[in-house]
């Protein structure tokens, strides 16, 4: 049997989706109070046969910091997917990052050690890459800069991805996967959805920075691909595109039929908007809209190369017009 966890998420849905239609027995964690439509959503955009997939399945409630319920989860499991993370810029949010990223993925990979689990894939992100020093391309072979200004977010999936190369050490097959910026449908609320959903009402501004894209297919399918090959202890870059805010806001805007942004943001402004926006969240304590990590993404283009996959297993990425055409195409039906 299979587990996966966080298989309410974005990856973790469409990954579910694969498993069970490959005809996998699978065990998908998930938090209290988590919201279990949002697969059956998600399997409606690939069948209409949505209870025959779900027969395979077997959903599990737990959380990945709590080791007794964990150690449950893990009867007769041979294969795990550690899809779940704590997603968060703010630095004040750093101790629940770690919590999460650092000791879940610790917990998760010491009990694939005690249940000799046969192969783990892991989720990370190209955050824990870093940003590139002048037009350097990055790739698998980029070391973590402990010096640089780093996010909490990226300290704390790098941690996760030690504890996994750790593991590694002491006998876990394992593989690692850094996705770029995923675009999936299914979750329109946060991440690239709420990106979406944000052009979709029309954008008028375009900062000159830039975006590493994947679709969320292609991450799964890399995934699965790389569990059933004997590829073990790699890590592989996920990403199909390395493309400027300008134009990949545009394609989006045109394939949902909504307003191209056409005015550049000078990046002084959403400096200044950053810096208000934490006061009121300090003396109001209102949710923060826009940090500061934010705004240096937005005005930062680094490349990122994510062909060594491709010469690794029979893969190929999805190229981005097809991709914001079905995710837009879907967007637009429920709305």
């Amino acid at each position: 049997m299979i587990l996966v966890t966080g298989g309410t998420g974005l990856v973790g849905s469409h990954l579910l989706y694969l498993l069970l239609k490959d005809g996998q027995k699978v065990r998908a964690i998930h938090r209290k109070g988590s919201d279990l439509t949002v697969l059956t959503k998600v399997l409606s955009y690939y069948t209409e046969n949505v209870p025959s997939l779900l027969k395979n399945l077997e959903w599990f409630e737990a959380n990945i910091t709590d080791i007794p319920r964990l150690e449950a989860a893990f009867k007769e499991i041979t294969h795990v997917y550690h899809v779940a993370a704590y997603v968060d810029f703010n630095p004040k949010n750093y101790y629940k990052l770690k919590k999460a990223n650092i000791e879940g993925t610790a917990n998760v990979v010491n009990l694939c050690l005690s249940h000799q689990i046969k192969k783990l894939c892991h989720v990370s992100s190209i955050a824990t890459l870093g940003d590139a020093i002048g037009n350097e391309i990055l790739n698998e072979e980029t070391y973590w800069n402990p010096e640089a200004k780093n996010s909490v977010y990226a300290i704390t999936k790098y941690g996760a991805e030690m504890e996994v190369w750790r593991a590694t050490q002491e006998g876990l097959d394992s593989v690692i996967v850094n996705p770029g910026v995923i675009l999936g449908e299914g979750l329109w609320h946060k991440g690239s959805g709420s990106i979406v959903s944000r052009v979709a009402k029309g954008l008028k501004y375009f900062t000159t920075g830039g975006i590493a894209l994947v679709d969320v297919q292609d991450v799964t399918k890399a995934m699965t691909a790389l569990m059933k090959s004997d590829i073990k202890n790699q890590r592989f870059i996920l990403v199909a595109k390395n493309i400027g805010y300008k134009e990949f806001l545009g394609t989006l805007a045109e394939k949902l039929g909504a307003q191209h942004p056409s005015k550049k943001i000078a990046k002084w402004k959403l400096v200044l908007f950053s810096k208000l926006d934490w006061s009121f969240s300090f003396f109001f304590s209102t949710k923060r809209k826009l940090l500061s990590t934010h705004v240096e993404s937005l005005y930062t283009f680094n490349t990122y190369d994510g062909t060594a996959i491709t010469k690794t297993i029979s893969f190929e990425y999805t190229p981005l017009n097809e991709t914001l055409k079905r995710v837009a195409g879907n967007f637009r039906k429920e709305v």
